[in-house]
């Protein structure tokens, strides 16, 4: 007889947080697609869970074995990993572009796995772009309670001044949109031309590009060098670099751990954020002529200038004298 009060296997008991991910975040995590693809996928009956399809993309998994995509089993989820890359313009930051423009994802490496990006740059501008292969520390890089600083190199033309510049530096109000404040300083001016540092941590929409309009400076050349701690650095144009683990780690464990994208404990335990390069070993000095005359090991040092005698040269040949 079955009891009718059981809940189903994905439904947790009354007072009980869920255990697992969302099957969409699951799929997204596994690099196949986005949330929103994932959840089209699932419309279309492509997902089945347990052999058979689902119709929501809330179903909440415990065991990533029991979901199928296309008749094929849900890859175990990678380690997140983070790559700064430098972003050329002309370029849109997005994954399917409506009119056909290049994006940056058709640009990248094949070896690297589906990534998304943390924010974005719009289609002029340049600069660092920061990519992952986990959508939620995407998201976590993302949140304005981070504080991160964003910092640009702005070309602009127009009469600008620090007094002008200094009108932001408390926020302003630009179309009925309010930005947060700015740091805006002059680099370098030659005529109507100057090359600002602007510094901001909300980093709305194109918002450097509407504060300098609303200054009457028009901005022809936008490049971001850094973002919170990770800096463009000397990234050559479409490079992309992988940041090392103990990097993000010192700078974002806690806070990713506690939004259920990584466990410190798991990686302590595994080592895989702990791993650094062997150092290099030196190159082994080469042998001197006068070591190599004498039969000694490569690179040891007598104590004495290499290449001259240990005595004082007599003329005479240096030996044992017989007694008469």
């Amino acid at each position: 007889m079955t009891d009718e009060t059981t809940p189903p296997k994905d439904t947790p008991l009354k007072g009980e947080p869920p255990k697992g991910e969302r099957i969409a975040k699951l799929m997204a995590r596994a690099g196949l697609c986005s949330r929103r693809d994932a959840e089209r996928w699932i419309a279309e009956g492509r997902v089945q869970v347990d052999g058979k399809p689902i119709d929501t993309a809330a179903l909440v998994i415990d065991d990533p074995t029991r979901v199928r995509v296309d008749g094929k089993s849900l890859k175990p989820k990678d380690p997140p990993k983070l790559w700064r890359y430098h972003k050329p313009p002309g370029l849109v930051t997005t994954h399917k572009d409506e009119e056909g423009r290049p994006t940056v994802f058709d640009t990248l490496p094949p070896s690297l796995p589906r990534v998304v990006s943390v924010g974005r740059l719009d289609l002029n501008s340049e600069g660092l772009l920061l990519l992952t292969n986990d959508g939620g520390m995407a998201r976590e890089l993302e949140l304005p309670s981070t504080g991160w600083v964003r910092t640009y190199r702005v070309r602009v033309f127009g009469h600008v001044t620090p007094e002008i510049l200094d009108s932001v530096k408390d926020g302003c109000t630009v179309d009925g949109i309010h930005y947060g404040p700015i740091d805006a300083k002059i680099e370098k001016k030659t005529g109507r031309n100057a090359w600002l540092i602007v510094s901001l941590s909300e980093g709305k929409n194109r918002e450097i590009r509407q504060v300098m309009r609303h200054l009457e400076l028009h901005v022809n050349r936008l490049i971001r060098q850094a973002y919170g701690p990770f800096r463009l650095g000397d990234l050559e144009r479409g490079e992309v670099r992988e940041v090392p683990p103990r990097q993000w780690m010192d700078q974002l464990g806690v806070q990713l751990e506690s939004a259920g994208v990584v466990s410190i404990e798991r990686i302590n335990k595994t080592g895989w954020a702990k791993a650094k390069a062997k150092p290099k070993s030196k190159p082994r000095p080469k042998p001197r002529e006068d070591d190599k005359r004498r039969g000694k090991p490569a690179g040891r040092s007598t104590g004495k200038p290499a290449g001259k005698p240990m005595g004082k040269p007599t003329g005479k040949p240096q030996g044992r004298k017989r007694t008469p």
